[in-house]
């Protein structure tokens, strides 16, 4: 096996093993196999907690292997109070040892793109000059330690879009709820519970919700951890809608209806200002990738014809 060989086997199996890592990151919690196990009854609650407990126990692992590297990025003192740290809540990451997990991986993403290219430098003796070779380094390093900070703002983003596309069926559950009977706070409790097949990430903040309900903490306090551990602009407006309710004595029922169609009408109007995005989304790959294929396709006979018959009768051939 040559040089050249053993640096494509590497490459594939660390983008085989980056795509299986991100693929088990994603599906880590499933909505449909969490609502089986809590109608499963004890058994399956059984279940649940070895899985927490373990869960626990491979963080606690994780931690102790890598907390030394992540304080060489970990700022000193006061991150727990920055918004990175609601940054980490609003991704839904509440486990003490994500942070550690983060910072460790922006040193060893740091540190580790630059060696790699290092190495795959001189297993295949590129030749380039120092000044191209510091700056591949400089920029490897560079998107390692920013890497980190793309992710967690896409998980952030894709958070609050699952929350905000799910809490109008929510409000239409709370009003029922309110509707038949229930108080506020047990319409929620039920909301949230009900919610989980549309979006667990909704289900688990009214669960957390809920829990702080049950723990005698103030409705109006409750409503803004909500609002803060989401960070959904729709989520802080039905907030406000509901302390101005429970100040005035409004019909809670009444305003929850009326903003429910207030934002189900807020979702679609983002669905169609995407919609009328893609035209222009599509027209920088049909100019680069589909119309030269599409000319070359067209257009090829044509000048093949032109340099076989035409050329050569201009410059005098018979």
């Amino acid at each position: 096996m040559n040089q050249q060989t053993l640096v494509l086997v590497l490459v594939f199996l660390a983008v085989m093993g980056m795509t299986l890592g991100v693929t088990l990151w994603l599906n880590r919690r499933e909505g449909l196999q969490q609502r089986v196990e809590q109608i499963g009854g004890d058994a399956a609650g059984a279940r649940a907690d070895e899985g927490l407990e373990g869960n626990a126990q491979w963080h606690a692992r994780v931690v102790k292997a890598v907390g030394p590297v992540a304080k060489l990025s970990a700022p000193k003192e006061g991150w727990e109070n920055s918004s990175l740290r609601v940054r980490f809540m609003q991704a839904g990451l509440r486990e003490a040892s994500w942070p550690v997990v983060f910072f460790a991986a922006k040193t060893l993403l740091a540190l580790g793109m630059p060696m790699l290219f290092m190495l795959y430098r001189g297993l295949t003796k590129l030749e380039a000059g120092a000044d191209v070779n510091l700056l591949w380094l400089l920029l490897l390093a560079a998107l390692g330690y920013y890497l980190p900070n793309m992710i967690l703002a896409r998980m952030v983003a894709s958070r609050k879009e699952q929350v905000g596309n799910a809490l109008p069926d929510a409000l239409d559950l709370m009003t029922v709820c309110v509707e038949a009977g229930l108080g506020l706070d047990a319409a929620m409790a039920r909301a949230g519970s009900e919610i989980g097949l549309r979006s667990p990430e909704l289900e688990e903040e009214l669960g957390l919700l809920a829990l702080e309900l049950r723990m005698g903490v103030k409705r109006e306090s409750a409503l803004r951890n909500l609002a803060l551990r989401t960070g959904v602009e729709e989520v802080a407006s039905f907030v406000a809608m509901l302390v101005q309710a429970d100040r005035f004595g409004t019909n809670v029922a009444e305003a929850l209806r009326i903003q429910g169609e207030t934002m189900r009408v807020h979702r679609r109007l983002r669905a169609e200002e995407r919609a009328a995005k893609i035209p222009l989304k599509l027209l920088f790959p049909l100019i680069f990738f589909i119309f030269p294929s599409l000319m070359l396709v067209l257009m090829g006979p044509a000048m093949i014809s032109i340099y076989r018959v035409l050329l050569p009768t201009l410059g005098g051939g018979r």
